[in-house]
């Protein structure tokens, strides 16, 4: 599968995120670059739309390895796609396409979970949500800039589900990095700067390598 998402805060970034989970051998995975492409023009026409200004930063494409293993994960979260509940943070709009690698087709009405920690990197209850795709493949939520953990580098976990129910099976788990450019800028911003855990670098994360290997690219920029 493929994700496209993009970020918005409030110096405004707009970054196009493509992921792929793993399939079964059979299935043949087709070179989706082009289908890519047009997803990803689809989304910034949308956004020119919506928006007056276009305040953003360089539109990348970045293709998310495959599976990660589950960490400060909760079973059953809200169903809503504002997950920011009364955290204080950069604000960040995550639209999320999915693409089914094998067909390079949008697939609709798939459950899509996000969580993450705040700016004081820290997990909890909250920034945690599910809704599902619509009939165009795309989610949209509304979070906000995570703060970096002692765990690794700093990114957003998500998880994709085989229907649109919540209860059915996994098909993706994965994480979304962040440049560390750019987790060091906001974190000399309050409340990132109260942030007291030990920071881990993109490269010193071996989630982050095994993500960057085959030429996927899981960093938002």
């Amino acid at each position: 599968m493929y994700f496209s998402s993009t970020l918005i805060a409030s110096f405004a970034a707009l970054c196009d995120i493509v992921s792929a989970s793993p399939v079964a051998d059979r299935v043949i995975r087709r070179d989706c670059s082009s289908e890519v492409a047009a997803f990803n023009l689809a989304r910034r026409a949308q956004h020119n739309a919506r928006r007056s200004t276009y305040p953003f930063l360089l539109n990348t494409t970045c293709v998310l390895a495959p599976e990660a293993e589950l960490e400060n994960y909760i079973p059953n979260p809200p169903m809503r796609q504002n997950v920011t509940d009364d955290q204080v943070g950069i604000a960040l709009t995550l639209d999320i396409g999915i693409l089914d690698v094998s067909t390079c087709e949008a697939l609709p009405n798939v459950m899509v979970e996000i969580w993450s920690a705040n700016a004081e990197g820290e997990y909890g209850t909250f920034l945690r949500g599910a809704s599902p795709a619509g009939s165009n493949g795309i989610v949209e939520f509304q979070t906000i800039f995570p703060g970096f953990t002692s765990q690794g580098a700093n990114h957003i976990n998500l998880m994709v589900h085989t229907t649109s129910l919540i209860s059915s099976g996994v098909s993706h788990v994965g994480q979304i990095f962040f440049t560390d450019k750019w987790t060091t800028i906001i974190g000399m911003q309050p409340p990132y700067n109260t942030n007291t855990n030990v920071r881990v670098l993109d490269l010193d994360d071996p989630v982050y390598m095994a993500a960057s290997e085959a030429g996927f690219y899981p960093v938002v920029e």
